[in-house]
């Protein structure tokens, strides 16, 4: 039977992968926190109330 060599592969990861990741995870969780926690403007994903002057207008049925 013949001898096998093993080799050892050494996986080394990015230092910079590393920031990047816990950047978009900081940033991520950042987002989250002023959609759902944010004391901004209280119209912020909801409805605007917008003053439309009352106009009267004859409905006419059709056919008529």
């Amino acid at each position: 039977m013949a001898d096998r060599e093993t080799v050892i592969v050494e996986r080394k990861t990015n230092p910079l992968a590393i920031v990047a990741g816990i950047v978009l995870v900081v940033a991520v969780a950042l987002i989250a926190y002023l959609i759902f926690f944010g004391e901004g403007n209280e119209n912020v994903g909801g409805t605007a109330d917008v003053d439309v002057p009352a106009v009267s207008v004859e409905v006419v049925p059709d056919g008529e």
